[in-house]
């Protein structure tokens, strides 16, 4: 189990648990919508569509992490509940979820701004020549979400609160909690360098890859491995929640700016 450290400490469960989560995740969105799909008559709202995608998709991510959790991963290696010992555990002792007022806050807004706009347009710099069009198609996924809410103030209030602070917490719970402790438990015989380094840029390949944006991808991989860097080295979440947040919350304001 990690302790609070200096840098994240891996621990022997995560990896199953994260799969199971993405894989649960996943169905219990396309439940949740289509049972709010036929409790609309088959004309649902687009942000009750958004609410019931979010719900399923964070119950998937969350309950993975609260199992790991209480359990250890001990039952999914082959433990009797009998056998396993009690263990005590908490978000903050095996994921580092906690925030500090000092430095979390002032380094998340910076680097959460930065990758917005340096970071990723850098990555997405090789797509130039291949890909016409790229900036509007880049900027597809955002005009999707956001657009059919836009002219409802209360209804773009909401996606706004889902998109920049619930998907944040939970995917840095889930990303760079569960899977990146996880990684760095498996990986930890390769040592103190080139194991850390593997476990944050698988975390930001998987990161990107859930996603399921092939043109954002770049984008998002490279994101997502500078968040886990940050939880690796702070030793909490609390850094790279404030970032995630910060560069959500820049598309937003961007969008809404331009419309």
């Amino acid at each position: 189990m990690a302790k609070p450290g200096t840098r994240a400490i891996g621990n022997s469960f995560g990896i199953w648990e994260a799969a199971f989560g993405i894989v649960v995740g996943f169905l219990l969105s396309i439940v949740a919508v289509s049972v709010y799909d036929a409790l609309a008559g088959g004309h649902p709202g687009q942000i009750g569509t958004d609410i019931a995608d979010f719900a399923g998709l964070w119950t998937g991510f969350v309950g993975a992490a609260v199992v790991g959790s209480r359990t250890g991963g001990l039952r999914l290696a082959g433990t009797s509940s009998e056998e396993a010992p009690r263990r005590r555990s908490s978000l903050s002792e095996d994921y580092g979820f906690r925030l500090r007022a000092w430095p979390d806050l002032p380094l998340g807004l910076v680097v959460g701004v930065a990758s917005q706009y340096l970071l990723v347009p850098v990555l997405e710099l090789p797509l130039q020549p291949f890909v016409r069009n790229l900036d509007s198609k880049l900027s597809h996924p955002a005009e999707q979400l956001l657009s059919p809410v836009q002219p409802n103030t209360a209804a773009l209030v909401v996606l706004t609160l889902l998109v920049c602070v619930g998907s944040p917490v939970v995917e840095e719970l889930f990303f760079r909690g569960l899977l990146l402790r996880g990684l760095l438990g498996r990986f930890q015989h390769l040592g103190r360098r080139l194991g850390p380094a593997i476990s944050i840029v698988v975390t930001g390949l998987v990161f990107g890859l859930v996603h399921f944006e092939e043109l954002q991808f770049l984008g998002l991989a490279g994101f997502g491995m500078v968040l886990a860097y940050m939880a690796y080295r702070t030793g909490r979440l609390g850094s790279s929640i404030v970032a995630h947040i910060a560069f959500n919350t820049t598309t937003v304001i961007a969008f809404v700016l331009q419309h």
